[in-house]
């Protein structure tokens, strides 16, 4: 089988309706907890698939999380060989800072769903398939755009929503592969920061529960088509 490693950095925030679609597409799937396992050793570049999955800290605070040093050279090096990864949010965060772009707070939180405005670069990509479709943003960071990528979608608030540089490399700051079924748990998980940025649980619930299965569904057409391009 295909092996598909996943760095996770809280543990809710994990696959979601991905793991079916790799699955089903053949990957074998491992978790590596960041924090926690030693990333060293591990299979970050051996590996068919790398996925960066998302988090609450960002990654200029390596003082205070120095895991983020050693994280983002192994990303780095794993980039530089244009192997398969795809990173969500804090993961395409991670993907930009190796690659050598600057990261930083944006002017207010993104959370909540709303459409995307895609770029030219995107219609010939499986993103063109989120046209008009309210995806999940839940971040405080933006990106510049890496050296030798295209920009595929932005918002009001964040210039560089996604990136891609060849086939391989995606870099997404939205969530389409969180499970709809299950987003209780990122309520309460990030209740401090819903908090702050004065966002009501209910009417993310609400949300959620309203636009998660056409989102669930477009998201498996854009996770499939992805994997099927990908150059091995």
């Amino acid at each position: 089988m295909k092996s598909c490693l996943t760095l996770r950095h809280v543990s809710f925030e994990d696959l979601g309706t991905l793991a079916g679609i790799l699955a089903q597409a053949g990957f074998a799937q491992r978790y590596v907890e960041v924090g926690i396992d030693r990333l060293v050793g591990t299979d970050i570049q051996a590996c068919d698939l790398l996925v960066v999955l998302g988090g609450p800290i960002g990654v200029y605070e390596e003082q205070a999380y120095p895991f983020l040093v050693e994280e983002t050279k192994l990303i780095g090096e794993r980039l530089r060989a244009a192997r398969p990864t795809l990173g969500i949010c804090l993961g395409a965060q991670l993907m930009a800072k190796a690659l050598g772009a600057n990261v930083a707070p944006g002017p207010e939180k993104e959370i909540g769903l709303a459409p995307l405005d895609l770029t030219a670069e995107a219609r010939v990509t499986p993103l063109r398939l989120l046209e008009g479709i309210p995806v999940l943003n839940w971040h405080g960071d933006n990106l510049d755009l890496p050296q030798g990528c295209e920009r595929l979608a932005f918002t009001r608030l964040c210039p560089v929503q996604a990136f891609r540089k060849g086939p391989n490399l995606l870099g997404l700051q939205f969530h389409i592969e969180a499970d709809a079924h299950r987003m209780e748990s990122w309520l309460i998980g990030h209740t401090v920061e819903l908090g702050k940025a004065n966002v009501d649980p209910r009417a993310l619930r609400n949300d959620i529960a309203r636009h998660g299965r056409m989102l669930q569904q477009t998201a498996h057409a854009v996770f499939n088509e992805w994997l099927d391009g990908l150059e091995t």
